[in-house]
């Protein structure tokens, strides 16, 4: 069997779809499709395969010749190139089987396909396979049980061209023990953490180092420390590997932020490599943080909480969202202090949206307040911060997205930034770095830093500031210049999408100021609750 497998594009203007920062180091994408690669390794050992990824070469209707049968699937931002390649294999007369979060979140949109095997792949595409040599397929399979990750195959790693991405991914765990009312990942995912064995990750590990990887790897759980006492078993297992190889890796990965409150975790991160990680900060307003179940973030300091994970040389990049029904007319203002008071140089503010199968939307539901088509991603309009507000507003709509050109404007202002950077890269504790890169990421780095200079070191706008941090960090704490470094080569990405989505901003205020949204409301529909096919991209800086 000929299969092909095809990650479609993120086709919307995102936050994270850093390829202007990517390219200065000549690569073409942030990170590789790990869903695929799993799934791939779970597929007969006697078909051929070949992967497409969409984010780093240009989809071909050619790319289907010699083609059997085609495996796609995705998250909302790519819900427009999935059903695209759906209808291309299709018109060829080929079968095309879907999957991912975005498919099990909203099936009804992808009944084109001849399959939709959704939840957790472990679990059902397994019970395709055995239907589909019996010649007795099913449209559908869904199935409510979470599968034992602990028999999850190793991904098929052989499949990439590591040249072509920033870094790349693996998963420790799936699912988070909070309850937050507008995350899908506990719907999906659930609230119990399932993780690997430690033999399973350094096999993993070991496959990626035998294939010649060398660098920046990303844990993209959903939360690292969702079950501490397996990581603290993990960690000291991993730091033993990692000496016996000349710790050829370094990591980053997504926790809560009640990571401040272990010191002993701490350490045992910054002694393996951690550099970073993404945090939920989501609101500075406790009420707001009660009201969306996000308790984990209050009765603390949300700046000495920062400023201790900085102590052990962890970087973090935070999230922040506007539009939840509790916060006030003083929520720019909040968030811009608690930026520049954390120091936080990335810091992703979106939009709030109701997703499928959260407990958020069901509410909105059941109050009459979700839109018609909500779960539809209105082609480039699929990230956060142009396409959120997809339900009636508490506040009026208008105001909310005054506030939040207010947060765009302000915190990635090009002075803005940079001292953030600049903060960091002179606080952060790098002492302890082991990771030794070889001489042709070396290579790569220098060429990058040419590139850096370039775009930053030479334009008025930003070449100031970036001297001034280059000047101060090498001077101050040359063992984190680097990261500095890194920090700013995002705003390569970073300073012209604020642009962008200011002005799309600008003009979302400018249609409501001359006729308020009345949109009709989606009738109570049910959701189907099962896990993804793939796992989403993770969050990290190069």
């Amino acid at each position: 069997m000929r299969c092909l497998l095809v990650h479609p594009e993120f086709r919307s203007a995102s936050f994270w779809n850093y390829r202007d920062t990517c390219r200065l180091i000549g690569a073409r994408y942030p990170a590789p499709p790990l869903g695929l690669l799993t799934v791939a390794a779970l597929l007969p050992r006697d078909w051929e395969l070949r992967l497409v990824d969409c984010n780093v070469e240009t989809w071909d209707d050619a790319l289907l010749d010699g083609t059997d049968i085609v495996l796609t699937g995705g998250m909302l931002p790519q819900q427009q190139g999935c059903l695209a390649v759906t209808r291309a294999a299709k018109s060829r007369g080929m079968t095309v089987v879907v999957g991912g979060p975005d498919p099990t979140s909203s099936p009804h949109l992808y009944m084109e396909a001849d399959h939709l095997v959704l939840g957790e792949a472990e679990v059902t595409l397994p019970l395709y396979l055995a239907d589909a040599r019996a010649g007795a397929a099913k449209k559908v399979y869904r199935e409510a049980a979470k599968a034992d990750v602990s028999a999850s195959p190793c991904p098929r790693f052989d499949l990439l061209d590591f040249d072509k991405y920033l870094h790349v991914a693996i998963q420790w765990c799936r699912g988070c023990p909070f309850a937050c009312e507008f995350c899908d990942i506990i719907e999906l995912y659930g609230r119990v953490p399932r993780a690997k064995t430690p033999a399973q990750m350094l096999a993993e590990l070991q496959a990626l180092y035998d294939l010649g990887y060398r660098g920046h790897v990303d844990l993209v759980d959903d939360n690292f420390i969702g079950n501490r006492r397996l990581v603290k078993q993990f960690l000291p297992v991993l730091k033993t590997w990692l000496a016996e190889r000349g710790w050829p890796f370094e990591f980053t990965t997504e926790a809560s932020i009640n990571l401040a409150d272990d010191d002993a975790l701490l350490a045992m991160m910054q002694d393996v490599g951690f550099f970073a990680i993404f945090v939920g900060i989501e609101s500075p307003d406790e009420a707001t943080l009660v009201a969306m179940q996000k308790r984990q973030n209050t009765h603390r300091s949300i700046v000495d909480s920062i400023r201790k994970i900085y102590d052990h040389g962890i970087m973090v990049n935070a999230g922040y969202i506007l539009g939840f029904d509790t916060e006030g007319a003083n929520v720019a203002a909040g968030i811009i202090e608690c930026v520049r008071a954390t120091g936080i140089p990335v810091n992703m503010a979106g939009l709030l949206t109701a997703l499928p199968t959260t407990q958020m939307t069901r509410r909105l539901q059941a109050e009459g307040r979700l839109y018609e088509g909500y779960e539809r991603q209105a082609d480039g309009k699929g990230d956060q911060c142009t396409g959120g507000l997809n339900f009636d507003t508490v506040r009026p709509r208008i105001d909310i997205l005054r506030d939040y050109l207010q947060v765009v404007e302000t915190i990635y202002a090009p002075e803005q930034y940079f001292s953030r950077v600049l903060d960091v890269g002179l606080r952060l504790d790098s002492s302890q770095r082991k990771v030794r890169r070889p001489l042709r990421l070396l290579r790569r780095d220098l060429k990058g830093l040419f590139r850096l200079v370039a775009r930053l070191g030479v334009p008025r706008e930003t070449r100031g500031h970036f001297w001034r941090v280059m000047g101060k960090c090498l001077v101050g704490n040359p063992r984190s210049l680097r990261y500095a470094m890194s920090l700013m080569a995002l705003y390569v990405h970073f300073g012209p999408f604020a642009r962008y989505v200011a002005a799309e901003t600008r003009e979302s205020i400018e249609r409501e100021r001359r006729e308020p949204s009345r949109v009709a409301v989606a009738s109570p529909r049910p959701q189907p609750i099962a896990r993804p096919l793939s796992t989403p991209v993770g969050v990290i800086v190069p």
